[in-house]
């Protein structure tokens, strides 16, 4: 084990406890205050200053900071600390709907519509633990006691510095947990501090089995078991204190049981102290404080803290006069007459008990959804939890809902395949609860495609019963969404056209324009728009992908991909997005950055967005099924109802039935109110295909070079700009898995070409040392039609399995006085039959203006021309980068 003793080291502790928000109970900001916050940090400084690890000067305590202020305070510590550097927060926390990220809340903290990503007077934690690790100490040990703290694991598996950073986290993943008491510290930290102050020596190894430990039988909000969570890389430990141990004091003894009351007594102690309250008797009291309750919201799966208060009531002397207590023995005995004639049972047992509310814990409906439609939803269960169809005769809620989501892949996959596992995780590996959420009562994707996946291919012994409803609750068409000076001006161009079509003239409209797609792993709009990009499924998927390419991973959801293109003017300017229509309507978490309008175009092969309403019912969960039925049936024909379909027509849905904005007033600019009939919804197997293709795509590629060794090319050969100079770049883009091969091309009618590298797979320095010692020029003229034409057919023989494929043809276009008339038709009606695209790299000035045959035919592949003008190194890498897996 790498045990680091950091004693005799520059060690330092920065200890942020937010107790106290701007925004606090405001629509945009945070839960509430959070006054057990201020007693963590005091109590943690004084365990850490015990522990002789840290000394008083090394812990520095920053109460309720602004962004700016946190910053400060970090990096003073991160520049100084060379042993141990350890960040504790305590306060609220908020995630974006995929949960792969967790925002810390400061006290300027907003959250703008609560959608995802979108956190104001908060840092990524990803960001936090790039400052922390970009100093010099030798240890980093972050503790989160907040909500969703167990969100943290994944941002520290995808952190690199694994061998420094050691994480403890309050509890699971997407679980929220209540402060407790105000004057007191939150449960997580007042063990932590108990475990720093027991004496000995404490190593960080050994906190969380005992915190665990500590922690059982307590639950979250959701409620769960509450379970404490921790990271760290196998091996790495660092003392935390070290002290003489001390012995506990005995425990004391426990109290002796209380006599047996009999009943009359308690009904008579229970009375008297009602009518002293009544006549403002001793403890009567005027003040007091409430609880904040969890009871019946809505479990968003972006925002929260350790939130939670209670409120003592102060105590008011007051004299006893004999009138009040002539008048409580005189009034006594008929009260008593009255309860046990008049009021009954009911009354009699709350009188004997205590139970002075009438209103039983209502039950908690768990709903899961798409990314994309979370906040739609979560809207219409803040209506439904208010409304009279949620409220009983005595005023009290029939049921609480809990809103969240996951990426779309992942539930079908866990419903489908897992659900077992679901109901009674086995291990970490595979914890759907971990990584979706609870089981839910309640699954609304965004496509009846998805229930048909999870049916079709459900496990027989699954514990998980499906009943989706036979109609959609809404309808949202997936749009073309175009910067407004990019667009089609023409309505009947905005409508009837296939989507390759449609970004096939936006490029015409600007050669530089680009369109972009939600990940379809994660997001089903992605999934839908890419049935439409891929066409005929696999054939198409390498094509398609080419339409949509973009630097980077693509946005997990349409909401995020509106919000991060606005960072970018100029991208923003040129690029549209495939978003639901709502989203243009109801706009997005970061509508106020957003810069330029937008106008709809509605492709007429892509399926739109249907939200369906499916009830999940779990073998061996019906203990209170009557009661869970009910609240499901309830809340399902609220949502079916008037008043489910006025909140959908509020955030921009139109009719599942008639395809009609279900707000006729509204006037929405960029939509057309009646766009031509859209694509039928999506089909099981078309959306099973797309993404079947979408991972083949993203796998092993196949490329063929045809380097021009003519002799023309004598002039630009050597050195990293010519022609074999600029292949060796490009072979960083490819892998171990993929399969390449090299022409040279030289010579006229069959033997056009000879083979340089066998397409197979290879070792990178192997392949650039023949290209090295083996490219040469030719004393021969080169026929780049033929060399095409063979190179299709190559490609053709090796067969289509859905594999990305890629030709990439080297010149400098001195031979191209061959590729004229007929035979440039010929080439270039066998690019389009191909599918396989083209990069044609030129060395000549202007070789890919309108009309070249380098620009036709790279056009007809679906391909990129690329001359002197482009940073062709950079440019052919991108391209082949794009078709192969990459260097590991």
């Amino acid at each position: 084990m790498n045990r680091l003793d950091p004693r005799g080291l520059q060690n330092r502790a920065v200890l942020v406890g937010v107790s106290e928000y701007l925004h606090a109970d405001q629509p945009q900001g945070v839960p509430g205050n959070l006054p057990a916050v201020r007693e963590n940090v005091l109590r943690l400084k004084a365990a850490l200053a015990g522990g002789k690890v840290f000394g008083e000067e090394d812990i520095e305590v920053v109460h309720s900071p602004v962004q700016d202020e946190f910053h400060s305070a970090l990096f003073s510590a991160v520049d100084e600390a060379d042993g141990v550097l350890l960040f504790y927060f305590a306060g609220h926390a908020a995630i974006p709907s995929g949960g792969e990220e967790l925002f810390l809340q400061w006290r300027n903290a907003r959250v703008v519509a609560g959608g995802p990503a979108v956190f104001l007077g908060a840092d990524q934690l990803s960001s936090v633990l790039t400052m922390l690790a970009s100093g010099k100490a030798k240890r980093i040990v972050v503790i989160l006691d907040c909500c969703f703290a167990g969100n943290a694991g994944r941002v520290w598996e995808a952190f690199a510095d694994h061998d420094r950073v050691l994480l403890l986290a309050s509890v699971q993943a997407n679980n929220r947990i209540d402060a407790g008491a105000p004057d007191t510290p939150t449960p997580y930290t007042e063990q932590l501090v108990q475990l720093l102050e027991q004496g000995g020596e404490v190593w960080f190894s050994q906190l969380p089995e005992q915190l665990r430990e500590r922690m059982r039988g307590r639950r979250t909000l959701r409620p769960e078991p509450w379970e404490p969570q921790d990271r760290a890389k196998s091996g790495e430990d660092v003392l935390l204190a070290a002290t003489d141990r001390v012995a506990p004091p005995p425990p004391p003894p426990p109290p002796p049981p209380p006599p047996h009351e009999p009943w009359y007594r308690r009904l008579l102690r229970r009375l008297r102290a009602w009518l002293e309250r009544l006549l403002g008797g001793p403890g009567s009291g005027t003040g007091g404080g409430t609880g904040s309750g969890t009871g019946g919201g809505t479990g968003s799966g972006t925002g929260g803290g350790t939130g939670g208060s209670t409120g003592r009531r102060p105590r008011h002397g007051g004299g006893r006069g004999s009138w009040r207590r002539t008048m409580t023995r005189g009034v006594l005995p008929l009260v008593l007459a009255l309860t046990l004639i008049g009021f009954g049972g009911r009354a009699l047992t709350n009188l004997l008990y205590g139970d002075e509310t009438h209103c039983t814990p209502p039950t908690e409906l768990r709903v899961l959804t798409d990314p994309d439609l979370q906040e739609t939803i979560r809207a219409e269960a803040d209506a439904y939890l208010t409304s009279e169809a949620n409220t009983t005769d005595d005023g009290c809620r029939r049921s609480g809902i809990t809103v969240y989501s996951a990426g779309a892949s992942d539930v079908v996959t866990a419903l489908r395949a897992q659900s077992g596992i679901w109901q009674e995780p086995l291990n970490e590996e595979t914890n759907p609860q971990r990584d979706i959420g609870p089981q839910p009562d309640i699954w609304i994707p965004a496509s009846r495609a998805d229930v048909g996946r999870v049916q079709a291919g459900q496990d027989s012994d699954a514990v998980a019963a499906l009943s989706p409803d036979e109609e959609p609750l809404a309808y949202s068409p997936v749009v073309l969404a175009v910067p407004q000076q990019l667009a089609a001006e023409a309505t009947q161009e905005r409508m009837d056209l296939p989507l390759n079509q449609m970004i096939e003239d936006l490029k015409e409209r600007d050669d530089s324009a680009e369109v972009r797609r939600p990940d379809p792993e994660h997001s089903a709009v992605g999934l839908l728009a890419t049935v439409g990009l891929y066409g005929e499924g696999a054939r198409g998927a390498a094509r398609g992908e080419r339409l949509v390419a973009q630097p980077g991973s693509p946005a997990p959801t349409a909401d995020d991909l509106m919000c991060t293109l606005p960072a970018s003017p100029a991208v923003d300017d040129r690029t549209a997005a495939l978003v639901p229509e709502f989203l243009m309507r109801s706009g997005v978490d970061c509508e106020h950055t957003t810069r330029i309008p937008r106008m709809a175009q509605y492709p007429e092969d892509v399926p739109g967005v249907e939200p369906l309403f499916v009830r999940v019912r779990w073998h061996d969960g019906d203990e209170d099924r009557g009661a869970r039925d009910g609240a499901v049936a309830a809340f399902h024909a609220w949502l079916a109802g008037d008043e489910g379909r006025a909140v959908f027509a509020r955030f921009g849905f139109r009719s599942a039935q008639s395809g009609q904005l279900l707000d006729e007033a509204a006037d929405v600019d960029g939509v057309l109110r009646v766009p031509a009939p859209l694509d039928e919804s999506a089909g099981r197997r078309a959306m099973e295909q797309a993404l079947t293709a979408y991972r083949t795509v993203g796998g092993p590629g196949r490329v063929l070079f045809l380097l021009d060794s003519s002799w023309s090319m004598a002039g630009p050969w050597d050195g990293p700009s010519g022609g074999p100079g600029l292949l060796r770049q490009s072979l960083g883009g490819l892998g171990g898995a993929d399969e390449y091969g090299v022409w040279s091309v030289a010579g006229l009618g069959e033997r056009n070409h000879e083979t340089l590298l066998p397409s197979t797979s290879h070792r990178r320095t192997d392949a650039e040392h023949t290209i090295r010692t083996q490219a040469r020029v030719k004393d021969a003229e080169a026929d780049p039609g033929a060399a095409l034409l063979d190179a299709f057919a190559e490609m053709k023989r090796r067969g289509d399995d859905g594999r990305p494929r890629l030709i990439v043809h080297i010149t400098d276009g001195e031979d191209n006085t061959r590729l004229t008339g007929k035979r440039l038709k010929q080439v270039r009606d066998a690019a389009r039959e191909s599918g396989v695209p083209v990069t044609v790299v030129s060395l000549a000035s202007g070789a890919c203006d309108e009309d070249r045959p380098d620009r036709v035919i790279a056009d007809a592949s679906g391909g990129r021309c690329l001359d002197n003008r482009d940073d062709l190194g950079a440019a052919l890498y991108d391209e082949v980068a794009r078709t192969g897996t990459g260097e590991e």
